[in-house]
């Protein structure tokens, strides 16, 4: 199974919970691998920090361009890095990245970029690739002041796409957030989808201290027929 993670804004939180599930899998004794499609913010090399980190926590060797096939230099919206480097981003192209590595393993974690509307191209942005991939969406919620709204408006989105929110995350931005646990209890109520786990702030963000907080059994049970 395959799962297409999002969140409700960038820098929620996508890349420390899709590495963290996949030492989840890995200890699992399941080969699993972090897909990451499109990336904006590139070092000199053309490598992104996001898909370093795939890597890193995927439990076979991977390269880069396996696992991004698209990496711009600027950290800007993906669809503006695109045009200024004069590429278009294919789905064909993505989609065909996709296939070869889920051959390979029996668990791909997609990351998507930014939140899930995010345009990728001038017609087409995350939630369509989302849709052409078929797969049951992970919400990542980054708990701060604001996440109701955001994150119950990206669920009412992903319902629109007729795509499965098989599960979230409540991933703590805000360590001193006020009613924090009155916050999450709103979600929990609103969003039909299980709560897969809290991740409290970290300082350093780690993914194996944030598997540690996550339960993907509801998560399995909720994609069964997907």
């Amino acid at each position: 199974m395959s799962y297409f993670i999002t969140g409700t804004d960038t820098g929620v939180g996508k890349t420390l919970i899709s590495c963290a599930m996949l030492h989840i899998f890995a200890a699992q004794g399941k080969r699993a691998g972090g897909f990451k499609p499109v990336s904006a913010g590139c070092d000199n090399e053309g490598h992104n920090d996001d898909t370093k980190a795939l890597i890193a926590a995927s439990i076979m060797p991977l390269n880069p361009r396996q696992v991004n096939p698209y990496c711009f230099t600027p950290a800007i919206a993906p669809h503006i890095a695109a045009r200024r480097s004069g590429v278009q981003i294919d789905f064909s192209y993505i989609i065909s990245s996709f296939r070869q590595l889920a051959s390979q393993v029996d668990e791909v974690i997609v990351e998507g970029v930014g939140g899930f509307l995010v345009p990728l191209n001038d017609k087409q942005n995350s939630a369509d690739l989302a849709k052409e991939l078929d797969l049951p969406v992970v919400l990542i919620v980054g708990v701060r002041l604001g996440c109701i709204n955001h994150a119950l408006l990206t669920v009412r989105a992903i319902a629109d796409y007729r795509l499965k929110c098989a599960g979230w995350v409540a991933n703590v931005l805000d360590k001193d957030m006020d009613a924090l646990q009155e916050n999450i209890e709103a979600l929990r109520e609103r969003i039909a989808a299980p709560l897969l786990g809290v991740v409290l702030h970290m300082s350093d963000p780690d993914a194996k201290t944030a598997s540690k907080h996550l339960d993907l059994s509801s998560l399995e049970r909720s994609t069964t027929n997907v």
